[in-house]
């Protein structure tokens, strides 16, 4: 068979959606815990001592960054949904004001809300989780799409649909725990840097398990 009629069979010719989402979301994590830290420092030193205030400078990059994800996808989907959840715990942060503590709870009310969301699509005919395979298995292609939906008609992938929404419920809200215990036992320059490795590392560990 000739090799543009292969890879036009076997769909090698697409991009990997999975493997993509892979080095976006390792780039976020570097970033995220990178450029916050950096801002705080800066702010700290020229712009203001005050805690609150370099909290706000450094949390501008995660909420900048997530509406121009937003911005440079033109659509909805799973991880604009995410994305945008995270704007609006990081906005809620900050117009409340007054407390370092709440700001860096941020991601946390993202979490503990995405966890939440969790539990509460069991009670729907399917579960979150499955949307989001969906998103990563299938992407935008329209085949892919349809064999994946017709696999919810397998006992197998309900349960493990369900299955998998649970954990990543257990995980998120376990995060959130975390975080909060962090957030009054340790200096607020070390929870910048920890807070975005353990989201991501936790959420990294989840997704290798999914996929397994």
């Amino acid at each position: 068979m000739p090799r543009g009629a292969r890879d036009a069979t076997s769909g090698s010719a697409q991009p990997d959606p999975v493997r993509a989402a892979f080095r976006g979301f390792l780039l976020d994590i570097a970033l995220n815990a990178s450029c916050p830290i950096v801002l705080y420092r800066l702010s700290k030193r020229y712009v203001s001592p005050s805690e609150f205030t370099a909290l706000v400078v450094a949390t501008t990059f995660p909420i900048g960054k997530s509406i121009f994800d937003v911005a440079r996808r033109r659509r909805i989907d799973p991880i604009s949904v995410i994305v945008l959840l995270g704007i609006c715990a990081g906005a809620i942060a900050i117009l409340a004001g007054g407390s370092p503590r709440l700001l860096l709870m941020r991601e946390s009310f993202f979490t503990a809300l995405f966890g939440l969301a969790c539990f509460g699509s069991l009670l729907l005919p399917r579960p979150m989780m499955f949307y989001f395979g969906r998103y990563f298995m299938a992407g935008r292609d329209p085949a892919r799409r349809r064999r994946y939906e017709a696999g919810w008609a397998l006992p197998e992938v309900r349960f493990a649909s369900r299955l998998v929404t649970v954990v990543w419920g257990s995980v998120y809200l376990g995060e959130f725990a975390t975080r909060v215990t962090l957030i009054f036992l340790v200096p607020v320059g070390w929870v910048l840097v920890i807070s975005p490795l353990l989201l991501g590392s936790v959420t990294l560990v989840t997704i290798v398990w999914t996929f397994r």
